[in-house]
C-alpha cells in the first residue's frame, strides 16, 4: 500500500508550508511515530510524525520549498517491494502538477488519510494513536510505562517526558510546584544562519513566511474600528520595585504583564474580543507580548493565566518563551492564544507611540519608554519624577472610551502605589 503524505495544517490560518528539512531520505525506514519530516508554519517550525510504518519512497516537495495546505509533499510505501511503484507514482504526480490547471472543475473526491500527525499541533490522541514527545517516548519504554495510561499535560495534552517520569515517580507531582512552561520537544540545534545576501538599490525581497503572516493580520486589522486612548504613568516605585528583584532573574517585561494582568481582572470587557452577533469573554487572561524577530516580522509569544502566576515563575516563562520564538520552536497555542496584547518599544527610546490591534483581540497597549521629567507635586513645589507612556488601542465595537480610561486609570494606580501586589 502507498500512502500519500500531505503538508499538515498547523495552525487555523496556515494556507500553505515551507518544508524546512526531512529527517528521513528515500528508501529509509520509518517507524510509526516517528519525525520524518519539519515543516515551517506562519511562526514555528513543527516537526512531522509518520502515523505508519514503512519506507520514504520519494520526496515530493524538497526542503526549501513550500506548498499548499493538503497536497502531497510525499510518497510513502508499506514495503520495500512498493518503492519502484511509489517512485514512478510520484513522478506522474510531479508532472500532472507542472502542467496548466484544466478549467472544468469536477468534484474532487475525498482526501485520502493523512499519512502524517503534527507534534503538539493536535489533542493526545489522534487517529487512535497517542501522541507524546520523542523523549517521553524513550522514558516510556525505558521505565516501562504505558503511554496509553497517561494524561499529557503538554500543549494540546500531548504527552512530554515530566508525564513519564511522574507516572514512573522519577519526579514529583506537577502540582507540587509553580506552573512551568513545558517544551512539547527538545528543541532542535538550530542551523547556523546563512548571511543574507547583499540587497541592490531598486530590488524586491520576497516576504518570508513570518513576514507574509504579520501582512494578512494586519490587513485584517483595517477592518476593525478603533480608537486610542493615552495616559501618563509614573513609575518610580515600580523602578524601585525593579531594582531589588531583577537579582533573582525577574525581567521588567514580565512585571509589566502581570501588572497589566491583574488591572485585566476589574476590567473583563477590555480582555474581551469582538466575534459573530456578539462579545467573546475570555476565561482566561493570556499576556501576549510583541518581539521583533532577527530575520524579520514579529511573533507574539504568550504568558497564559498571567494574572494567576507569581512574579518569578512569569520571568521564567517569558525567558524560556522568548528562547524558542528566536528559534520558532514555539506550539501554536503559545502564540496566538492571546487575550489581551502589549508591544514595548521603551527601550528603543521611543517616548509614544499607538499599536495596531492584532486580530481577535480586543486591546493592544504600547508601551512608552520611562523618563525624567519635571512636574508640580501635590504640595505646590516643582519635583522630578519618572513617567512613561502608554497608549491603548481598542475595538470600538465593544469597547468604549470609558472603558479604556477606567482600566489606564486603575493600572497607574496599581502602578503608582500597590506595587507590592506585583509580588504575591
Amino acid at each position: 500500500m502507498i500512502n500519500e503524505v500531505f503538508m499538515p495544517a498547523l495552525s487555523s490560518t496556515m494556507t500553505e508550508g515551507k518544508i524546512v528539512s526531512w529527517e528521513k531520505a528515500p528508501g529509509d525506514k520509518v517507524e510509526k511515530g516517528e519525525t520524518v519530516v519539519v515543516v515551517e508554519s506562519d511562526k514555528a517550525d513543527m516537526d512531522v510524525e509518520s502515523f505508519y510504518e514503512g519506507y520514504l519512497a520519494t520526496i515530493l516537495v524538497p526542503a526549501g520549498e513550500a506548498a499548499p495546505v493538503g497536497a502531497p509533499i510525499a510518497l510513502l510505501a508499506e514495503t520495500e517491494a512498493e518503492i519502484e511503484q511509489a517512485k514512478q507514482q510520484g513522478a506522474n504526480l510531479s508532472n500532472k502538477s507542472a502542467q496548466p490547471a484544466a478549467p472544468a472543475q469536477s468534484t474532487p473526491s475525498p482526501a485520502p488519510e493523512p499519512a502524517m500527525a503534527t507534534t503538539g499541533a493536535t489533542a493526545s490522541r489522534q487517529n487512535g494513536r497517542m501522541v507524546a514527545s520523542p523523549r517521553a517516548k524513550k522514558l516510556a519504554k525505558e521505565f516501562k510505562v504505558d503511554l496509553a495510561t497517561l494524561s499529557g499535560s503538554g500543549p494540546f495534552g500531548r504527552i512530554v517526558a515530566e508525564d513519564v517520569e511522574a507516572a514512573a515517580g522519577k519526579a514529583p507531582a506537577a502540582t507540587a510546584t509553580p506552573p512551568q512552561p513545558t517544551v512539547a520537544a527538545p528543541p532542535r540545534i538550530p542551523t547556523q544562519a546563512v548571511p543574507a545576501a547583499s540587497v541592490a538599490s531598486g530590488d524586491v525581497v520576497p516576504f518570508n513566511t513570518l513576514q507574509n503572516a504579520v501582512v494578512r493580520n494586519m490587513v485584517a486589522s483595517l477592518q476593525v474600528p478603533i480608537f486610542h486612548v493615552g495616559y501618563t504613568i509614573t513609575t518610580d516605585k515600580l523602578d524601585k520595585l525593579y531594582k531589588q528583584i531583577k537579582s533573582k532573574g525577574v525581567t521588567m517585561t514580565a512585571l509589566l504583564a502581570k501588572a497589566v494582568a491583574l488591572t485585566l481582572q476589574k476590567h473583563p470587557l477590555v480582555n474581551a474580543s469582538c466575534v459573530d452577533g456578539g462579545i467573546q469573554h475570555h476565561a482566561n487572561i493570556n499576556i501576549a507580548v510583541a518581539v521583533a524577530m532577527g530575520d524579520g516580522g514579529l511573533i507574539t509569544p504568550v504568558l497564559q493565566n498571567a494574572d494567576q502566576m507569581d512574579i518569578y515563575s512569569l520571568s521564567r516563562t517569558w525567558k524560556d518563551l522568548v528562547e524558542r520564538a528566536r528559534v520558532k520552536q514555539l506550539q501554536p497555542a503559545e502564540y496566538n492564544s492571546g487575550t489581551f496584547t502589549l508591544s514595548n518599544l521603551g527601550m528603543y527610546g521611543v517616548d509614544s507611540f499607538d499599536a495596531i490591534l492584532p486580530p481577535g483581540q480586543g486591546s493592544i497597549l504600547a508601551i512608552g519608554g520611562a523618563k525624567n521629567q519635571v512636574v508640580a507635586t501635590d504640595d505646590g513645589m516643582m519635583g522630578v519624577r519618572r513617567q512613561m507612556r502608554v497608549n491603548i488601542t481598542c475595538d470600538h465595537r465593544i469597547i468604549y472610551g470609558a472603558d479604556a480610561a477606567a482600566f489606564l486609570q486603575d493600572l497607574a494606580k496599581l502602578i503608582e502605589t500597590d506595587t507590592q501586589s506585583l509580588t504575591m
